[in-house]
């Protein structure tokens, strides 16, 4: 088959043929016909992100798909069955903290490491091997839509937040990171799932703008004015009442002084998610005051991507018209022009704007 391999950090992505994955039990292998390409893929790839990754690598993180051969263990899924591919892949032997990997992307630590040797290679292939739980059936679609059905590998992120803060419908919700691609789409998650009201902090007036176009009066923007203390203030006057959940999703280009502020807009017994990737690059900790989260009773959740059972739900919203993915635009280019489609996600990295390889 044909896939896009990388040999080198740093080096550009190689086209080439290689040997078709081969299918053991307890997986499933999947004709892929769309895959997303993150916008920071081109920082991976280069090394600059030093995430844990052996080379060499077909990278790619999720895709959408037809199931092509199945392995004996499989009761539900068949043949021909359209799937999304979830790229996060937990080890089997260890129900209470399992070991993770994100397929084609990153690991987690020696044990992640080792998962990912195996599951090692993504989706920027014209097929892909992975553990038959991470083949997601989406229902009949229309090939033509599969590039859209990728926008799953960024809604499903901050789905995954919502989730495990048990968002209930008529909250109120405060994205940090509301103009950003993720952000964006937790707007649109955290609407689709009920909420009455979502506070869109930022600097980006031109975006702020634009996701109260798109999503009307539940929508709150705030602009930020770098007054850490003061913005705090901001956000609180602009939410319709009390704010019951906030999720930060910011980059790692942030400072945490941007995310506490943020935080620190929760009401008592609020929750808390943070999932961005603040700190990462090195820096101070996240400095919540201990009395405050005590005494008010708040909620913290550690969140990295979303349970197996997201999928399935997020399907849900989508079909029954609460979730629309017609407000994503893709960009195609096949798998031959991989290079160039790295570099257009880094350069058109916009929110509801997706890049897409289509094998």
């Amino acid at each position: 088959m044909k896939a896009a391999v990388l040999k080198r950090f740093g080096s550009p992505l190689e086209i080439e043929q290689v040997e078709d994955p081969v299918l053991g039990t307890g997986e499933v292998i999947v004709d892929i016909v769309a895959a997303g390409v993150l916008s920071y893929a081109n920082e991976v790839f280069s090394g600059e992100r030093k995430y844990l990754l052996e080379l060499p690598v077909i990278p790619g993180t999720s895709g959408v798909g037809r199931v092509s051969a199945l392995g004996p263990d499989a009761t539900h899924l068949a043949i021909g069955d359209w799937v999304f591919c979830d790229p996060t892949v937990r080890s089997r032997d260890n129900a209470l903290a399992p070991d993770i990997t994100l397929q084609g992307l990153s690991a987690r630590g020696p044990g992640g490491l080792k998962l990912q040797q195996y599951f090692r290679h993504g989706s920027f292939a014209q097929r892909m091997r992975m553990p038959t739980e991470n083949a997601k059936p989406i229902g009949v679609i229309d090939p033509d839509d599969a590039a859209r059905w990728c926008a799953l590998g960024t809604l499903l992120v901050p789905y995954g937040g919502f989730l495990a803060a048990q968002l209930q419908p008529g909250e109120t919700v405060l994205v940090s990171g509301a103009t950003g691609r993720f952000g964006s789409a937790a707007v649109a998650v955290a609407l689709a799932m009920g909420a009455a009201a979502v506070v869109a902090p930022g600097r980006n007036e031109v975006m702020l703008a634009e996701l109260q176009r798109r999503f009307g009066g539940r929508v709150h923007p705030v602009r930020l004015s770098g007054n850490h203390r003061d913005d705090t203030e901001r956000m609180k006057r602009a939410a319709p009442g009390p704010i019951d959940c906030v999720l930060d999703i910011m980059p790692p280009s942030v400072t945490t002084d941007v995310v506490r502020s943020a935080v620190m807009t929760v009401r008592p017994y609020g929750r808390v998610v943070l999932m961005g990737g603040v700190g990462m690059l090195g820096g101070p900790g996240l400095d919540l005051p201990y009395p405050w989260i005590m005494r008010d009773c708040i909620t913290i959740h550690g969140v990295w991507m979303c349970p197996p059972t997201a999928t399935v739900k997020m399907v849900g919203l989508i079909r029954g018209g609460l979730l629309d993915l017609a407000q994503f635009e893709p960009t195609c280019f096949d798998l031959d022009n991989a290079n160039e489609a790295v570099t257009h996600a880094a350069a058109n990295n916009q929110p509801f704007k997706m890049t897409v390889i289509r094998p």
